[in-house]
């Protein structure tokens, strides 16, 4: 993209209206700005959103919920559970007090989910999971593992739940129900934005996407 096709002043407007969560179309009737151009600059905020990610450069530990959801195509009737077909896996990582982290997966299988875990988190950390089978053996791999049983109708025994990263799942799908569907080499970019969103949620987004702009020298 050319940076000086727009002048500051016009960025930092389609910036603000990223920032509020407004609509590209909408942002360029607002700004009388081609769509297109607005669609550019906010998939560029993507791109220096996804380049600045906060939890995943290095392993921590504390206290961790872990989950899995599906995303994209609407289930194919007489399918359910986490192997709906028409939909791509994507795994999640929270904090409990600090950040999300997500990645799309090709499956939820251990083979999968295990090397994000180690990546991650560091060994002796607290794991709240529900009870799918590739979550077996995290005890044995060094962490203080704990289970609710959904199977079973049990979301929550006492601390033990996952009720955080689920919040993170239903607020993401809320936000990406609005584009009618993504295509697969865009929803990666939508949901490290949404996980953005929801790690500086009662923050100033457009002072955080400014400083990070004026980083990769956007504006």
């Amino acid at each position: 993209m050319n940076n000086k096709a727009l002048s500051t002043y016009k960025i930092k407007k389609i910036m603000h209206c990223f920032a509020e969560d407004i609509p590209a179309s909408k942002a360029a009737q607002i700004l009388g700005v081609n769509r297109n151009s607005v669609n550019k600059y906010f998939n560029l905020f993507r791109f220096v959103i996804l380049q600045n990610g906060g939890m995943g450069k290095v392993k921590e530990s504390g206290k961790f919920e872990l989950d899995e959801s599906y995303f994209g195509a609407k289930r194919v009737r007489g399918k359910r559970g986490r192997g709906a077909a028409g939909k791509t896996p994507v795994f999640g990582l929270l904090k409990r007090n600090g950040d999300v982290y997500v990645e799309i997966v090709e499956n939820c299988s251990k083979a999968q989910l295990m090397p994000i875990i180690q990546g991650h988190i560091l060994e002796d950390s607290a794991i709240h999971t529900d009870d799918w089978k590739a979550y077996d053996g995290l005890v044995l791999n060094g962490y203080d593992h704990y289970r609710v049983y959904h199977s079973h109708d049990e979301f929550a025994r006492g601390k033990c739940h996952v009720n955080g990263v689920e919040a993170f799942w239903s607020f993401s799908k809320r936000r990406l129900a609005k584009f009618n569907g993504l295509a697969d080499n865009k929803l990666y970019l939508h949901l490290k934005e949404c996980e953005f969103r929801y790690n500086n949620r009662g923050k100033n987004l457009f002072q955080i996407l400014w400083k990070l702009s004026r980083k990769h020298n956007i504006c």
